[in-house]
Formats: structure tokens, sequence, C-alpha cells
């Protein structure tokens, strides 16, 4: 890991706006390393796995060296996949943005050439392609090398292993004038060292080493979800399992804050840490996190570094990380002095190379996992149910409603029936606490008891629910009359003119880690 900042890299002020709106916050090994050099237009191979953020190590480059007073091609960048090609072209654009007519174009089989035709005669700075199709354009002469400065091949032994080897030396013997040239490959072959020795001028080498780490007590999962509902994952994650704490990485500021408003819309205590939070402000939110004010904490690689919390049962990358390394450094946080863990990756399809070089870089397989479904949740919360069922007969005092279903049977139902009907009526009720905020009209005069479904196993004190009551129902703490505390429940006696209120602002809302229930004893 590196302490240096984007800005000590000479990078120009524009891209630097770029990158920081990309949400970037700290280069990572292979940026710093391959950036500078870059910059000095020297010939560069880079050995790093994807993911390492090897797109921006030589993009950054790239766009800064551009002159954007020549609408002619200045740099060819070769992808092995027509996928790969439009993500770099995504990625340059996005660091580019702030460069006034910077023209970046993919080029690749299976789009329409007249398309690719007119876009390269409309001037482009920058080409990505594929190389058979730029092949294809070189021949038809549709595309002009004459202001050519620099060549990357991105995942060069890819190419090579697909059959690319002749495109690849044809496009470097195009040019007319000496080019700088750039491979980044994940392994140096005897092939990429024989591009090395005829096409590059003193390349300098750059490798990223891998550190073997082990994490024996986690266990790791992937989950393939698409991004839309991965919030929501998290959400019945959480329920069927029953965590108290959980961490969440997102590669991006903007991501942090865009979850965390999500996982509060549907009622988790939830806040985030990012580079945008001053001291003061990220040590108000680490305190929260500390002592379970929220059990959701959304942060950033950078700005997680260094958080040691051992009770963190469990966490989520809602995005694959940018270098493998960091995956390492996110499942750590869990299953500290000697406890379990769980980690849970969220990914798609597009992105099986990013999780491979996560699994070569932890030396094992992530174990693959379904997205809970709402049926499973509920049975998770039949289980909880049936826990507290098991307490009540283990206490006892249970003649009396013996004696009234004694005489409730008959030849229609068993004592099995009857019970289950019961339970079924008490999940009916949960459910319709948590989906309806029971609005009604009460005695404006008179103290109406509220239920809330936190007690004492939940560490609740009188002080958490009058805090809570007054934060989110928005009504004076000192109008809260008596509060009754037991093991699984409380009750709050509030004045009739704020009852609505506090149903409506506690409801799907979490006093100390757990989502609550609340209603009219």
């Amino acid at each position: 890991m590196t302490d240096l900042d984007f800005n000590e890299l000479n990078i120009a002020d524009p891209i630097l706006k770029g990158i920081e709106q990309m949400g970037f916050e700290k280069p990572t090994p292979v940026q710093v390393q391959c950036i500078p050099p870059l910059l000095e237009e020297k010939d560069v191979v880079g050995q790093a796995q994807t993911g390492t953020g090897k797109t921006a190590a030589f993009g950054i480059p790239v766009v800064q060296k551009t002159d954007l007073d020549i609408a002619n091609v200045q740099t060819i960048i070769m992808c092995p996949t027509r996928e790969l090609a439009i993500q770099v072209t995504g990625e340059l654009i996005k660091i580019g943005k702030h460069l006034d007519g910077l023209n970046v174009i993919p080029i690749y089989g299976g789009q329409s050439i007249s398309r690719q035709i007119k876009a390269l005669k409309r001037g482009a700075h920058i080409v990505v392609g594929t190389p058979g199709r730029t092949i294809d354009h070189l021949r038809r002469g549709t595309m002009k090398l004459n202001d050519l400065k620099r060549v990357v091949f991105d995942e060069a032994d890819e190419m090579l292993n697909m059959g690319f080897r002749d495109d690849m030396e044809q496009i470097l013997s195009y040019s007319d004038q000496p080019v700088q040239t750039i491979m980044f490959s994940a392994t140096m072959s005897k092939g990429i060292r024989k591009i090395m020795n005829r096409y590059m001028n003193n390349p300098q080498t750059i490798r990223i080493e891998r550190k073997k780490v082990t994490a024996p007590n986690i266990e790791q999962y992937v989950v393939e979800v698409r991004d839309s509902v991965r919030t929501e994952a998290i959400c019945r994650f959480m329920d069927i399992n029953n965590f108290k704490l959980a961490l969440v990485f997102c590669n991006t500021k903007r991501k942090t804050e865009q979850v965390t408003r999500e996982l509060k819309s549907r009622g988790y205590s939830s806040d985030f840490i990012n580079g945008d939070l001053n001291q003061n402000q990220r040590d108000r939110v680490m305190a929260k996190f500390r002592s379970g004010a929220i059990d959701i904490l959304v942060g950033t690689d950078v700005a997680a570094r260094g958080l040691d919390i051992e009770d963190i049962e469990v966490v989520f990358n809602y995005d694959i990380p940018q270098d493998p390394e960091y995956y390492v450094h996110r499942i750590g946080r869990t299953g500290r002095a000697g406890r379990s863990g769980m980690a849970i990756t969220f990914t798609t399809r597009s992105k099986r190379k990013d999780l491979h070089a996560i699994e070569k870089q932890i030396k094992n397989q992530l174990n693959p996992l379904e997205m809970p479904s709402t049926a499973d949740v509920r049975i998770s919360k039949l289980a909880g149910q049936m826990e507290e069922v098991v307490e009540v007969l283990e206490k006892g005092d249970l003649r009396p409603y013996i004696e009234q279903l004694e005489g409730f049977t008959d030849d229609r139902f068993t004592t099995i029936e009857i019970a289950a009907a019961l339970l079924k009526m008490n999940t009916a009720v949960e459910e319709s606490a948590d989906d309806s905020t029971q609005v009604g009209q009460y005695d404006d005069s008179a103290m109406i008891k509220v239920h809330f479904n936190v007690g004492k196993k939940n560490n609740v004190y009188p002080g958490d629910l009058v805090g809570a009551i007054a934060g989110e129902s928005g009504i004076p703490g000192k109008v809260i009359g008596n509060i009754d505390i037991f093991p699984k429940h409380s009750f709050v006696d509030v004045p009739g003119q704020y009852v609505n209120q506090v149903l409506n602002g506690m409801n799907k809302n979490r006093v100390k880690g757990k989502k609550v229930h609340v209603k009219v004893a």
C-alpha cells in the first residue's frame, strides 16, 4: 500500500478533478509505480493482475499526454475482448471528463464499421480497439497513424494466448516514427519478452508483488447479483443471520453515500465514512458504530484503514475491490481475536476475471451463495419466534392457558393445529406492525401505552428509547412518561397527541441495532 496522493504524481488539475469525481481517493501500488515513468514517455512493462487499478495506471498518463490541438489518433490501446475495450473507453472518458474536446472512441468487431469510420473521420485522439478490427481499419486506410505517439497493450498475455501476436506486431510496424510502447500483463511469458526485445526501447519493468494471506476464521462467499438489488441483498443477509455489526465496502465515495441512504430508507441504522469527512465527523461516526448505535457502516478502502473493532460479524463487498490486495484487508476487519466471521462479495458475470484475481491472491476459491429469498427471511423470523416460545415454556406458569386450550379443543382441531394458528396470528401481527403505522385517533389528554419489541436482552435502557423516540419522531423528550423495560419488550407512555408521530417515526427504524415494531399496547 502507499501513502501517496494522486496530486503528488504530477497529474494535471483537470485530470485530478476527473479522478476525484470518480471517487478514487488514493492511487494503488501499480499506479504509483507506473504513472511517473509513463508521464516521462518511457516504455513500460507492467506485470499486474486484473483488478489492480492498471487501467488508470496507463489511462491517466495517456490522457494527460494527449495534445488536444491535434485531431488525429495519438494513442492506440489494444484489448483482447470487446468487453474490455468498452470498459477501458469508459474509464478514459471519466478520467478526461474536464478536458475540453478530448475524443476517445472504441472500435471492435460486432459494431457497424461504417459508424466507426464516421467517428474516426470526425477526429479521435485515443482509439481503444480489439486487434482484428484495428488492423481492418489500418488496411482500409480509415485510420491514419501520422501523429501516433504511443501504443498500449492491455492484458498482453491474454492477446498472445488468443493468437493475436501477428496483429500486435503488425500494429507496431504501421507507424513510421518511434512510439512509446506500453504493455500490461499478468505473466512475463516468452512471447511478451520477444515483443519487448524487438519493439521496446529499454523498457522499465514494474512488478506488483503479492502477499500470501490466509483468513482461517472467515467464511468467504460470492453472490452473483445485479447492482440494483445489492442493498436489498445486504438487508436480507442481515435479517436471516441476525448480524449485529456489519461493514460494507464500496469503491467510491459517492457510492458509500448512496448505499447508506438506501439502507436507511429500509429501516437500518447506517452511516458512512469516506475521504470527504473531517476527523471530527469520522470520530463521531466511529463512536456510534462502536457503541452499536449504528449497525451497518459503509466505507471506502482508504477511509476504513486502521479501523479495528473486534465485534464486526460480516463484511460485505458491495463492489469488487480495485486491487485483490484490498480484498484481504477488507475481510480482515471481521474474524478478529479468534472469533469467526463472514465475508460476502457481490459480483456479476462481467467481473469474473476480477474475481479470479482475488481467488488467485488468497489461493482459495470463494464459495458460491444464493441471495436469500423473502421466504427464507420469513422462515428465519419464525425460527426466532420459536426460540422465544422455548423460553416461555422453560419459565412455566402456563396452567391457566393450558386449561383454556383444553376447553377449546374438540374433534376438529388438535393442540398442534391450535398452536400453529396462534403462531400464525402472532406472525401476522408483527408483519402488520412492520408494514403499517397503525394511525388512529387517541385522547390528547391521556397517556397511551406504546409497545416496543426491544428490551433488556438488546441492551436497551430508558435513555435509548427516549433518545430514539425524540430523534426519529420529533417529539420533546420531556413529554415521555413511564418506561418499563422487560427482557424482550418495553412499554413507553406517550401523550395521546403524539402517538401517531411515534408510530410513524419509529416503525421500521432501529434501536440498538434491532429493527423495532411499535404498536399501541
